[in-house]
């Protein structure tokens, strides 16, 4: 039985270097197909094609936010701050404070902290580019068996109330008869009654016709028949999304025959029911890959 995934997942790694720390996460949300944006800094810039790639080899359907973040580490017990930036902001400040007199003068920590002040560690692009790689296939791994999980609970959860949807079936499924004859014989007596003996032929096809309006066997076989493939499908596993949503479509269809063609307040109230069981079938479905 293959897995079932949920398009609804997140996974996230961070790894501490000595250079600096990488962190990647992946977030995903339902969607009509595939869409990947990938979020990162310019020195990651050349890998966004290969790690959409990754991602779209073990994420068929979903909305895809791929966010990587990476922090370069100072080298302030190493190096001296950097003299040219010192004196840069020396001649700036002294230009702004000449024109704004009331500005305060920048102090040691805001300095300090200036972006660039120090060195930052560098790292060769090859061993980033390797380590961004191996760290996004271990998130992923992650996040496949994060959507498993749900998946698998999802899986449990429409298996149970399509046989629900069974039993409310077989449940209604022989009242059937017993209620087309005794509407029967209501609508004929009501055509007696307004048509007298005289047009007994007409009032034999009248009810043969309403008769005929209001047998729901056909729908109910077809519901049942509609169950049994939502549960092959659940059974089969895989990218079921799509085929179970035109199958929720037809359950609906069904369903809202039987409720139209209902001529006693117990089949009205079953039909009420598979709608209801269906529509959290339909929105448990959207989740799915």
């Amino acid at each position: 039985m293959n897995a079932i995934f949920s398009m609804t997942g997140y996974a996230g790694l961070t790894t501490e270097h000595p250079w600096g720390s990488l962190g990647i996460e992946l977030r995903t949300v339902n969607h009509r197909y595939l869409e990947v944006t990938w979020r990162g800094p310019e020195d990651l810039r050349q890998l966004e094609g290969t790690m959409r790639e990754a991602i779209a080899a073990r994420v068929s359907r979903g909305k895809v936010e791929c966010r990587v973040n990476l922090n370069l580490r100072d080298s302030q017990g190493s190096s001296p701050p950097n003299g040219e930036l010192l004196q840069q902001l020396a001649t700036w400040q002294d230009q702004v404070i000449a024109v704004h007199p009331q500005a305060s003068r920048l102090s040691v920590a805001e300095l300090l902290a200036w972006p660039g002040m120090f060195r930052r560690e560098t790292v060769a692009g090859d061993a980033l580019g390797e380590q961004c790689l191996r760290q996004l296939d271990t998130v992923l791994q992650e996040l496949s068996a994060s959507r498993a999980r749900e998946g698998a609970s999802l899986r449990e959860g429409l298996a149970a109330k399509a046989r629900h949807i069974d039993a409310l079936r077989i449940e209604v499924s022989p009242r059937i008869p017993e209620l087309v004859q005794h509407y029967q014989q209501r609508l004929a007596q009501r055509l007696h009654e307004a048509l007298g003996e005289e047009e007994q032929d007409r009032l034999r096809a009248e009810v043969v016709l309403y008769a005929s309006r209001i047998d729901v066997e056909e729908e109910l076989a077809r519901l049942g028949a509609h169950v049994q493939e939502v549960l092959r499908v659940l059974e089969r596993g895989g990218a079921v999304g799509k085929r179970l949503d035109f199958l929720m479509q037809e359950l609906h269809r069904e369903a809202n025959t039987l409720g139209s063609k209902s001529v006693a307040s117990s089949t009205s109230a079953t039909a009420l029911e598979l709608k209801v069981t269906i529509e959290q079938m339909r929105e448990q479905v959207q989740n799915l890959e």
